[in-house]
């Protein structure tokens, strides 16, 4: 994508987390952006703040003579979407949304975060240290930042944060510089056949990296800890909190007044050397290892040691990730994205820290077929920190063949837990209202909209 030769682009599906970003981006360097999408509009509000004009139907009439170039989200086909169709056959420059963020991403000084989770946080966090510390950087983040006012920053610099979501696998576009690893664990059985192929997907991203580039790896997760130094050109820098192998390791962790403390040592010729205390505002043991990243990945840009502690601890989190949207009747309510059974036990864990003793009570919109079938008594397991339990109807996404597992299967296999079969939204609304006490903590996940049945109680 030549941007020298470019005026206006065309964005199908403009209103995804990915999309929207990239749409802001390109508005920043001087391009005219507009797009459509009939969606949820999660970020319609991003897009008008710029002044980016959106359709809110795909009509093959919003496509004018004037485009220059179209991008398409990767969950819009052509047999199904008329404008995606007339783009192709326009004998005009189509990219998918991967495409498109490669062509900027590749011409700058790319930092992908990858990984099965803490993707979001992290790319944030990361972030939000370079933009404060005087680095100014360029990032696409898959959640709003309350912070950032948005989802993406357009900064002077090279320096380009992604987070590189493996689904589809997009990462085979990037050709980072610098890649985080946060961990892997097996998710998206839909495209990803077996954990093997899963796997492989993140090998052969990191062989992309070069000599003078470098991997910032989580090597408490054992599958990194594997392959990371066999796979990699670059230097490697392991962190983690339980394998003594790992470059920086986090110790004496302690939460306190809201606050999550740790230590943080640094190998040298000599061993370690202490690099002192650290305090976050996030809750649960995976935003260490998140903090721990973005240490590690601040220092390797150069950024001093005192501005990374300060802006470390200034974070306060993304949207849909343990974000309290306000409280009912004296009970606290919290949105969350987790839709993995690791996501859910870090979440449930998290808040259980935070809120001791108070009752949790923990409602689950279970996100896909295939990956409720795939992992199902994995999500069995997950919610052990709740103290009640409430499982709506699936999910189910566009691009699979819906059905071959019900939320009741699920249900059946929770055990020793108080739990509940509540099919819809409204369902699981009307009975909150109902049945939350004053000082309940009500948890709700999932990667659909359940974050809705929130935003009503707390309207009320």
């Amino acid at each position: 994508m030549d941007l020298s030769k470019i005026k206006k682009i065309y964005i199908i599906g403009i209103e995804g987390a990915g999309t929207s970003s990239l749409a802001r981006i390109l508005f920043d360097m001087g391009l005219d952006v507009i797009g459509s999408d009939e969606g949820d509009h999660n970020y319609y509000d991003v897009l008008m703040a710029k002044g980016i004009n959106v359709f809110h139907k795909f009509d093959e009439k919003n496509l004018t003579k004037d485009i220059d170039f179209f991008v398409y989200s990767t969950a819009q086909k052509q047999e199904t979407n008329p404008e995606l169709k007339k783009a192709l056959g326009s004998g005009k420059k189509v990219l998918s949304y991967p495409e498109a963020v490669a062509s900027v991403f590749n011409q700058n000084y790319g930092i992908a975060v990858c990984g099965s989770h803490g993707k979001t946080t992290t790319t944030a966090w990361l972030t939000y240290v370079l933009e404060k510390t005087g680095e100014s950087p360029k990032a696409i983040i898959g959640s709003k930042v309350p912070q950032f006012n948005g989802n993406s920053l357009s900064g002077k610099s090279d320096l380009f944060v992604l987070e590189a979501d493996e689904y589809q696998n997009k990462l085979k576009y990037y050709d980072p510089k610098i890649v985080l690893l946060n961990n892997i664990d097996y998710d998206h059985p839909d495209f990803f056949k077996t954990p093997e192929d899963y796997e492989n997907v993140f090998i052969e991203f990191i062989k992309k990296i070069n000599k003078k580039g470098f991997l910032i790896a989580n090597f408490d997760d054992p599958i990194i800890a594997k392959f990371a130094r066999v796979n990699c050109r670059g230097r490697v820098i392991g962190y983690g909190v339980e394998n003594k192998e790992a470059d920086i390791l986090a110790h004496d962790l302690r939460y306190e007044g809201g606050y999550q403390f740790f230590k943080v040592k640094m190998k040298d010729e000599d061993g370690y050397s202490e690099l002192g205390e650290f305090k976050i505002r996030l809750p649960g043991l995976h935003n260490i290892y998140n903090a721990l990243a973005v240490i590690a990945a601040a220092i390797e840009l150069g950024v001093e040691l005192k501005d990374i502690r300060g802006a470390l601890g200034e974070f306060t989190g993304t949207a849909r990730r343990m974000q309290v949207l306000g409280e009912f009747r004296g009970a606290t309510i919290i949105d969350d994205y987790a839709h993995h059974p690791t996501e859910i036990r870090a979440t449930l864990s998290g808040a259980r820290q935070v809120y001791g003793e108070k009752k949790i009570i923990a409602v689950f919109h279970p996100h896909t077929f295939t990956r409720t079938k795939a992992l199902l008594d994995d999500f069995a397991q997950s919610f052990k920190d709740a103290d009640e339990v409430i499982i709506l109807d699936i999910y189910g996404s566009a691009r699979e063949v819906q059905g071959g597992v019900h939320a009741k299967d699920l249900i059946d296999k929770i055990k020793g837990q108080e739990v509940k079969y509540i099919p819809t939204l409204d369902e699981v609304e009307k009975y909150l209202r109902e049945h939350i006490e004053r000082n309940d903590v009500v948890l709700l996940m999932g990667a659909g909209d359940v974050f809705r049945v929130g935003e009503k109680l707390v309207k009320m």
